[in-house]
């Protein structure tokens, strides 16, 4: 008799927790993690003549105590046209990891953004778009104006609201935003 109190305890139990537990025959939405982007590099190449301007972000230990190192190759060229590009690593994988493709394939959750700052002479414009036709901005144009200089911000923001009318209602995340102090000459 005992046994069987036994099991009975035992199956009632194991019917109770079982009828507990939530019954969620869907698949689970997908997680998508955050980048870790180490380094950008924005590629400066002059449409004519002239110096190609590379601008380095790079910060290794990542959200680490060390600030990032921040190198610009060289001055604007005062009325040159250049073409730029984004590139993106995760330099604490190794090999390191191309954040770029993974922003070019989720395009649609990615915008970049280009801030200009008081006193520095230039213009930009995208040069590539998502995949429903509004701005991704991992290609652009800048234009050199008059002699200046000035700070050029870029700014990746995960997921903002598209279209937008710019930076200040995208809304999202950022992922990661560097400052450049150039001079145009």
């Amino acid at each position: 008799m005992r046994k069987l109190n036994f099991l009975a305890t035992v199956l009632f139990t194991t019917l109770l927790f079982v009828s507990c537990s939530k019954d969620d025959d869907s698949t689970p939405e997908p997680v998508n993690e955050e980048e870790v982007i180490t380094t950008l590099t924005a590629t400066l190449v002059p449409a004519g003549q002239g110096t190609t301007i590379t601008l380095k972000s790079q910060d290794l230990d990542g959200d680490g105590p060390n600030t990032p190192v921040i190198t610009v190759s060289g001055n604007l060229s005062a009325g040159v046209i250049y073409n730029g590009t984004i590139e993106l690593l995760n330099e604490m994988e190794s090999p390191a990891e191309d954040i770029t493709e993974e922003v070019e394939e989720e395009d649609l959750d990615h915008q970049f953004f280009y801030t200009i700052g008081g006193g520095l002479d230039v213009t930009t414009s995208y040069e590539n778009n998502d995949s429903e036709g509004n701005p991704l901005g991992t290609e652009f144009t800048l234009v050199a104006g008059a002699a200046s200089s000035g700070a050029l911000t870029f700014t990746l923001r995960h997921e903002p609201t598209k279209p937008n009318t710019g930076l200040d209602d995208a809304g999202g995340e950022t992922d990661i935003a560097v400052t450049f102090n150039l001079t145009v000459e």
